[in-house]
């Protein structure tokens, strides 16, 4: 039996140098005379523990990592082609407990399968669903989708079966799904991870959506910054083509749904739906106002169904295993899984996916194992650039939706950064302020004049001119912002400001170190 290694080639393994690991392997073997197929799939999301090699033993996959080139011929030496013993021997792939401690539903093949064989993602389970769904009624695919809870992915928590439902019901001559897979928040990776390890996941969703919408045409906006995600799409898409997943009878039903793969130019507010719209139209990427709504007036004027990559790839295990199988993972009104992102300071670094509902301690202390340099966590900041920062007061906090707007936070896209007590959380309020200048599109006063008298007044805070006066300004002008931005880039920047004042209060008294430093 040919002995099989797989090494990931997801951009987040080749940064640590899995690419380099590849080729050591590929030496290795040549040297030795040894034949053995190297597959090259998707990370699992352990970035802790990249670049990791695993080989297919009898029993199971057994892992080893990190791996850096120069450990390949002691590799070799400790016959780890049979599973042999190692100082990086990690044991069998599935008890690691950084894996074994997960839900995965939506990740379930990640790093599992070879990413662009079709084969292999049937082997697995994959388009499952979308042969369910071929032989249902549009409403009933909605009715499933609705039921199962299932709410936006990357960021508002928007039901998703209402969105089908008011494109499904809107009566026009084309109609559209447009994947939004532009993840510009900091600590996040999960659209990456599934568009470069398990693309054909999200094929398959987006076809779903098109079935049961009625539209024969979707759309994925990627943004530049993720070459491999681009590349992988592509070539997937083409893939799904020959093999009938899409095209003029989506499996060989009379069903037509194809895909376009599209790259933004690098501007966080294209993350905006609406903004993201514009962009793909050819136009600037600046937000419109609502109504009228996407569902109704879209992609080129006609009802358009967005959607981020995380729920869209939700969507083929719903169809497959039911509702009620996914709507029983999760706790009140936040049903199913969520792909935790954990990064920062932080000692396990990675994707964790789980039912909503464990709490914020629970997930930067016990997965993510505290933070890397020792010190002790100050704050955690949830949701993006864009997040609140919470204190290990607020670690109580369960992960739900309605949890974290209760404490005045927000899950987003479930980016996680973890800073330990030298952060410096005047300097992190800046930041945000910062953020939104440089990134707002300029369409609204909020956003675009408010940010930029945000930087200016922090940092008179800083310099110790007026500090309760100007406090009170940032307050104001914070309020100002939140109710009257456009979008949420000018309507959410007041969350880490606000909360960092709120949690850390003694970050924005009189510093002489820090004014001495500037």
């Amino acid at each position: 039996m040919t002995p099989v290694i797989y090494i990931p080639d997801d951009s987040g393994a080749l940064a640590l140098g899995a690419e380099k690991v590849a080729k050591a392997v590929q030496a290795e073997l040549a040297a030795r005379g040894v034949e053995a197929k190297i597959v090259r799939n998707g990370s699992r999301g352990a970035y802790f523990l990249e670049p990791m090699v695993e080989v297919e033993t009898a029993e199971s996959r057994v892992a080893y990592g990190p791996v850096s080139p120069k450990d390949v011929p002691a590799l070799f030496d400790a016959n780890f082609l049979a599973g042999g013993e190692h100082k990086l021997a990690l044991g069998p792939t599935h008890k690691i407990p950084f894996l074994a401690k997960q839900t995965r539903l939506t990740f379930a093949r990640c790093g599992i399968i070879d990413p662009l064989s079709l084969d292999d993602y049937r082997k697995h389970g994959g388009l499952a669903g979308l042969e369910k769904a071929v032989a249902m009624a549009p409403t009933d695919i909605v009715k499933t989708v609705t039921d199962s809870g299932l709410r936006g992915r990357g960021g508002a928590g928007f039901p998703t079966g209402i969105k089908w439902n008011t494109v499904l019901n809107a009566v026009a001559e084309r109609k559209y799904i447009v994947c939004n897979a532009d993840e510009g928040d900091s600590a996040t990776f999960a659209d990456r991870m599934i568009m470069e390890g398990d693309p054909f996941v999200l094929i398959e969703g987006m076809a779903i959506a098109g079935i049961a919408t009625g539209a024969t045409k979707g759309f994925v906006y990627i943004r530049s910054e993720y070459p491999h995600a681009v590349d992988k799409m592509r070539r997937a898409v083409d893939i799904a083509r020959q093999g009938g997943v899409l095209g003029a009878t989506v499996l060989g039903s009379p069903n037509a749904f194809d895909i376009e793969i599209r790259v933004g130019a690098g501007a966080y507010v294209c993350g905006e739906e609406t903004s993201l719209l514009n962009s793909l139209e050819g136009k600037r990427g600046v937000v419109r106002a609502k109504p009228p709504l996407p569902a109704i007036q879209g992609l080129f004027g006609k009802p358009t169904v967005i959607n981020n990559v995380i729920s869209l790839a939700s969507v083929p295990v719903i169809l497959d295993k039911g509702a009620e199988h996914y709507k029983n993972f999760g706790m009140g009104r936040s049903r199913g899984t969520i792909p935790i992102q954990i990064a920062g300071n932080v000692k396990h670094g990675g994707l964790f996916e789980a039912a909503f509902g464990m709490t914020l301690g629970e997930i930067v202390d016990d997965v993510g194992g505290g933070t890397a340099t020792g010190r002790p966590v100050k704050a955690v900041q949830v949701g993006g650039p864009l997040g609140a920062y919470f204190p290990r007061t607020l670690f109580d906090t369960p992960f739900d939706y309605e949890a974290f707007a209760a404490k005045d936070g927000l899950i987003g896209h479930a980016g996680i950064t973890v800073f330990d007590d030298s952060a410096d959380m005047l300097k992190m309020a800046r930041f945000a302020m910062e953020f939104c200048a440089i990134e707002s599109c300029g369409k609204c006063t909020p956003c675009r004049i408010g940010s930029t008298r945000g930087v200016e007044t922090i940092d008179k805070i800083a310099s110790g001119v007026q500090p309760k006066k100007n406090l009170e300004l940032v307050t104001d002008l914070c309020n100002t912002m939140k109710f009257g931005s456009l979008c949420a880039l000018g309507g959410f920047t007041p969350y880490p400001v606000m909360s960092a004042i709120t949690h850390f209060p003694e970050d924005f008294k009189p510093h002489p170190v820090r004014e001495a430093a500037e």
